[in-house]
């Protein structure tokens, strides 16, 4: 997505995202776009301190996909499936064990 894209879709309520769905783009109360790492909140903007160059590529910014996952159940978030800092099987997977 562009910078044009991503701040259109911000402006137009749909939820973008960032690399994966940790990272949520939003614009604060003084009509700054930042991203935000839902885990612990860390935020940076959206771009470069000149205003023009975003903080990530292009490629990695996504459009969240409805709430009901009709559209393709089961998928992940990004159009091409990849996600960044995501252990295989997702994040914190454990294999399953036997509890005695």
């Amino acid at each position: 997505m562009t910078l044009d894209e991503i701040k259109a879709a911000v402006d137009a309520g749909h939820t973008v995202h960032w690399a994966n769905t940790g990272y949520v783009v939003h614009k604060d109360r003084l009509g700054q776009y930042l991203i935000t790492y839902q885990p612990n909140s860390s935020c940076i903007g959206l771009t470069d301190r000149g205003g023009h160059g975003l903080n990530g590529k292009e490629a990695e910014f996504f459009i969240a996909r409805s709430e009901d996952g009709a559209e393709n159940p089961g998928s992940q978030s990004r159009p091409n499936g990849q996600g960044r800092g995501v252990a295989p099987g997702g994040a914190g997977a454990f294999p399953l064990v036997r509890q005695l």
